[in-house]
């Protein structure tokens, strides 16, 4: 697979770093990861973060960039004694930022995160305690998204349609449940937490076929269902 080579080349070229760490999260860790399509979620321990550090790694992504599938990995660094409240520095997106890694990805690496290197989450992070997940989860829906909803013109895009409704389905699920799921779990959920199944189907075809778009109102039906779905979700766990 195209994945592992990149991943072997991604840890070859940060081993002069001495890396403490590497794990995956998201769909690569979780089973539900589509070559091609599904980002690398990735977070790196190092001994430190200095300028230097940020230069080399700034460096080592330029490098990568000639590999297939090098835009869609994503990594965030850490130290053994970083703030988990702060933000930290992150490769995504073809460039080097500075961003939280969330109490959903932190829980997400002690229940199923994938060692590629190192010690376990278990023994660098603390704990993810229920309470902080779910205010997480319910600041997201309420914070992010709900105001994400009302700005129309982001939803003609198929990455809004697409994660908004998972998100919610997901967010569903742990507030209710206290669980995580995968994206996949997520889609066969949504029919029956009253999503459309228009979009819902239109949406798989497309993450696990080769079918492009074809509900031409998937933006206005999505809408018009998360709108009123988060509201209620929120007003029930915030």
């Amino acid at each position: 697979m195209q994945t592992d080579v990149l991943l072997d080349r991604f840890l070859a070229a940060l081993t002069p770093l001495d890396p403490v760490a590497v794990w995956a999260h998201g769909s690569l860790a979780g089973g539900d990861y589509q070559e091609g399509r599904s980002d690398l979620d990735l977070i790196a321990v190092l001994p430190s973060i200095t300028p230097r550090t940020v230069w080399r790694l700034a460096k080592l992504h330029a490098r990568l960039r000639a590999e297939p599938l090098s835009g869609q990995l994503h990594c965030t660094y850490l130290t053994p004694s970083a703030d988990m409240d702060g933000r930290h520095l992150t490769w995504a997106h073809e460039e080097l930022f500075k961003r939280p890694v969330t109490a959903v990805t932190r829980r997400e690496l002690h229940a199923f995160g994938r060692v590629l290197h190192g010690k376990p989450p278990a023994e660098l992070l603390p704990p993810v305690p229920d309470r902080e997940l779910t205010d997480f989860v319910v600041r997201d829906q309420r914070d992010f998204w709900r105001p994400a909803v009302d700005n129309a013109p982001l939803w003609s895009r198929d990455v809004w349609v697409d994660l908004g409704l998972l998100t919610f389905a997901r967010a569903s699920v742990t507030l209710r449940e206290g669980r995580l799921i995968s994206k996949c779990e997520a889609l066969e959920l949504l029919p029956g937490l009253g999503a459309p199944v228009a979009v819902v189907e239109d949406i798989r075809a497309r993450r696990y076929g080769d079918a492009v778009a074809t509900v031409e109102d998937r933006a206005a039906l999505t809408r018009s269902y998360l709108g009123p779905a988060i509201d209620e979700l929120v007003a029930a766990y915030g």
